[in-house]
């Protein structure tokens, strides 16, 4: 199936919100082949596989407002996803996308501009950008959990909440976080892999 011929299932959005998600998906099976933004076996389902992968964590979210950053935002997903629904379903939420490589930046530009929804791209490296305060903070297929989390307590709010997708191995990657951090974690199966989780992570402390 076509992107473009796919739906949104699961959220009430307008049908505005609609056309920005089915643009920012033309635009991805159009740039991807050229920056490689997602892997190219993706594509053919990338509206489960990445939009509806994305969304699901836009759900989870604790606050209409504040900051979410999005770490090594790449093709998109999620933060791109969270700036396109926020716009309409939150839009006191502010959004910052960051990643350091400047092809994929003028791609977030480039679908911000063209969908309308306002969101800041930051070119940097995490560990060099100065500390973010954000309330949530997401990452999907950046680092494993244990670098993430140190992520997390650069950029994250004392107060506020990490939430990463993770694959078949989460609990390992738990495990091995627990040796250096203290953190609550409630993890939900993801809804476009029964294998994978979306974890979302509070109270992170150094052990």
């Amino acid at each position: 199936m076509s992107l473009l011929d796919a739906r949104l299932p699961g959220l009430d959005v307008s049908r505005e919100t609609q056309e920005r998600l089915h643009h920012f998906a033309s635009m991805l099976e159009k740039w991807s082949p050229k920056i490689n933004l997602v892997a190219k076996s993706t594509l053919a389902d990338g509206w489960n596989r990445h939009i509806i992968d994305s969304a699901q964590v836009f759900e989870l979210r604790n606050k209409d407002e504040g900051l979410w950053a999005d770490l090594g935002a790449g093709g998109g997903f999620p933060g791109l996803v969270v700036a396109i629904l926020a716009h309409e379903l939150a839009p006191d939420l502010k959004v910052a996308l960051v990643e350091s490589d400047q092809r994929k930046a003028v791609f977030l530009r480039s679908v911000l501009r063209e969908t309308g929804v306002i969101a800041e791209v930051k070119v940097a490296r995490i560990e060099q950008l100065d500390p973010l305060g954000a309330d949530i903070l997401s990452a999907r297929a950046l680092a494993d959990l244990p670098k993430l989390l140190t992520f997390a307590k650069r950029h994250l709010a004392s107060y506020g909440q990490g939430v990463f997708l993770k694959g078949a191995t989460w609990q390992d990657e738990v495990d091995e976080a627990r040796k250096s951090w203290n953190f609550d974690v409630v993890q939900r199966t993801s809804i476009t892999d029964p294998n994978a989780v979306v974890l979302t992570i509070g109270e992170l402390t150094h052990v």
